[in-house]
C-alpha cells in the first residue's frame, strides 16, 4: 500500500465526511461509471450540489471524472471511483502528520 502524506490523508478524511459523498461513492463502486445527470437522479439530489460533492471527491483522488460525447452530440461528464485503499493506524497517523504542510494555526 502506498504510503499517504497527511495533506493527502487530510483531503481524503475530509471528503468522506459527508453523507453525500459516501453515497457518491457507494453507487459508483456498485454501478460503475455514471455521467452527472444520472447519478444526480439516482441519488435525488440536484446537478449543481452533486457536482460540488464531485469536486470534493475528484480532488482527493476518490473519484475520476472524464468528458465524453454522446451519440447525440452532447457532452457528458462520466464519473466512476477510483481504486484506493487508506489504513487508519496510529503509525499511518503519525507517521502522514510529519508531513503535513497545512498549518490549522494559520
Amino acid at each position: 500500500m502506498p504510503t499517504i502524506d497527511g495533506d493527502q490523508l487530510l483531503a481524503i478524511l475530509s471528503a468522506l465526511a459527508n453523507p453525500h459523498r459516501l453515497r457518491i461513492i457507494a453507487a459508483l463502486s456498485a454501478g460503475g461509471r455514471n455521467y452527472v445527470s444520472q447519478l444526480a437522479r439516482d441519488l435525488g439530489i440536484s446537478r449543481p450540489l452533486l457536482h460540488l460533492h464531485l469536486q470534493k471527491l475528484e480532488h482527493a483522488g476518490l473519484v475520476t471524472s472524464r468528458l465524453e460525447l454522446s451519440h447525440d452530440g452532447k457532452a457528458l461528464n462520466y464519473f466512476e471511483a477510483a481504486s484506493f485503499a487508506v489504513a487508519l493506524t496510529p503509525g499511518t497517523i503519525a507517521e502522514a502528520a510529519r508531513s503535513l504542510t497545512i498549518n490549522p494555526e494559520k
